[in-house]
């Protein structure tokens, strides 16, 4: 399955843009929806993933829309690797009490870890209570795409994906080795993280490959 990361302003468009995908990352942080926009963007009845980085919200109006995305129908929440147990806890436990299956992501936009050391971040994202692990890193050399997908060996629901150009190749075959869903860029102009295929260009490779 592919996850169209939508970051659109516009709540008409956005809506536009979720009925023509699978499923759907709704960039809460980068859309600046209202409350009552929130609502109507999450209770389409599609799979979605209520995301609200840190930086530009404040952190208690950050919580306040992700659990009306929740309350609303979002079929996944993201919450940061960094971010405090005080946060996490409080939203996991508002996500689980509404059907909501929680992603717990790490991201380093600099460089890999080894191998080691992203097994342990893995295992620590469900010790915290994910559901399910996200893990997105820069990939500098090809090698980084071998420990990526490495990850997959492993029991439990996971998404692993490389950034950054050389890590476009971990985003197609990541479905074929045990990803829940791979992530994509509604077109090539509104990537949310460096290495984004775009949707209609993802879906050609997978098929693409399926029929090998």
């Amino acid at each position: 399955m592919i996850c169209a990361s939508i970051a659109e302003k516009d709540v008409a468009r956005c809506i536009e843009s979720l009925d023509k995908v699978e499923m759907a990352e709704i960039r809460i942080d980068l859309a600046e929806f209202s409350n009552d926009e929130i609502r109507q963007v999450f209770s389409r009845r599609k799979k979605t993933i209520a995301t609200c980085r840190p930086g530009k919200i404040k952190q208690e109006d950050r919580v306040e829309m992700i659990k009306i995305a929740i309350a609303a129908g979002a079929t996944y929440v993201d919450l940061e690797y960094e971010a405090t147990p005080e946060y996490k806890n409080d939203l996991i436990d508002y996500a689980h009490k509404h059907q909501c299956d929680v992603i717990i992501s790490y991201h380093n936009y600099d460089r890999t870890p080894e191998l080691d050391e992203l097994e342990e971040i893995v295992r620590d994202c469900y010790a915290q209570g994910a559901d399910l692990a996200k893990i997105a890193t820069h990939v500098n050399v090809n090698r980084d795409n071998s420990k990526i997908l490495s990850l997959y060996k492993a029991p439990g629901r996971l998404v692993a994906i490389g950034m950054g150009d050389l890590g476009r190749i971990s985003r197609i075959v990541a479905p074929f080795l045990g990803a829940e869903f791979t992530y994509a860029s509604l077109n090539e102009e509104e990537a949310t993280a460096p290495g984004q295929i775009s949707y209609d260009k993802l879906n050609q490779f997978i098929m693409e490959i399926q029929q090998i």
